[in-house]
């Protein structure tokens, strides 16, 4: 099961009206007058990643703007997976600290940084939850206006990968086969381990020594057990490596390189 949170639990928090929030689902905003959330940036605009044990920190910098100013204190965002009726959520993280670090940009815009946390073995306990997720803030201004705004921003919550790579034999003749074998594996959120990333396609790829670029030789899938095996020439000295692009729940990665000395 997923990690639970109710919306009593967000008010708690210090969370201020989160009305339109605690309503998983709802499309309609809630707001008063002018004020305008203009920019959500999740993780500096970059995915979240999660192995099998290490905590997730990272921010959700939420820019508003209003012509009596941004109220300090009362920006306040939330991500979340899946909503449940009631006003519960499954895969849900809210701040650390309820007043974040605010700098103004000028007199009407503010932007507030908050900074949250996600466990893999507490809010993250299955897989379901790897993907997108939806980030919801609410914003005051000076003059009491507001704004709760269900969905301000998605943002990406993915599985961590690896992949290896080994070239044998080497060193080699020149125009032999070599055979290049190699493992793509994932984090696991419901049993803490990685496990094979199965039936994926990866690229063989191959750099040529005193070259900076790799080249694409041949895609191959991976077996049952996230195996990668295939053959291929030795053309001359030079680095092997797979790689693999990712997916909507998985990170792309590439192997670490295996240099082969032909002779």
């Amino acid at each position: 099961m997923h990690h639970r949170t109710t919306a009593a639990a967000i008010a708690i928090a210090g969370a201020l009206a989160l009305s339109a929030l605690t309503v998983p689902g709802a499309q309609a905003d809630v707001s008063s007058g002018d004020i305008k959330i203009t920019k959500v940036v999740v993780n500096g605009g970059k995915n979240i990643v999660l192995g099998t044990t290490d905590v997730k920190t990272f921010t959700i910098a939420v820019t508003a703007t209003d012509n009596s100013g941004i109220k300090v204190g009362n920006t306040y965002p939330i991500m979340w997976h899946t909503p449940l009726p009631g006003g519960d959520y499954y895969g849900l993280t809210i701040p650390d600290n309820v007043a974040g670090t605010c700098v103004r940009q000028s007199f009407t815009t503010t932007t507030c940084t908050h900074t949250l946390t996600l466990q893999p073995r507490i809010d993250l306990r299955d897989n379901t939850t790897a993907g997108a997720w939806t980030v919801g803030s609410h914003v005051q201004a000076n003059d009491g206006d507001y704004l709760t705004k269900d969905r301000a921003a998605k943002a990406k919550v993915l599985r961590n990968s690896r992949l290896t790579v080994n070239a044998a034999p080497e060193p080699v003749k020149k125009n032999k086969t070599i055979t290049v074998t190699g493992v793509l594996t994932r984090a696991d959120w419901a049993t803490y381990k990685y496990g094979g990333y199965t039936k994926q396609p990866v690229k063989l790829q191959f750099k040529k020594k005193g070259t900076s670029t790799y080249k694409t030789l041949k895609t191959v899938k991976t077996d049952s057990k996230g195996k990668l095996r295939t053959t291929t020439k030795a053309t001359a000295d030079g680095y092997f490596r797979y790689s693999f692009a990712g997916t909507s729940t998985t990170t792309a990665v590439a192997s670490t390189a295996d240099y082969v000395d032909v002779k």
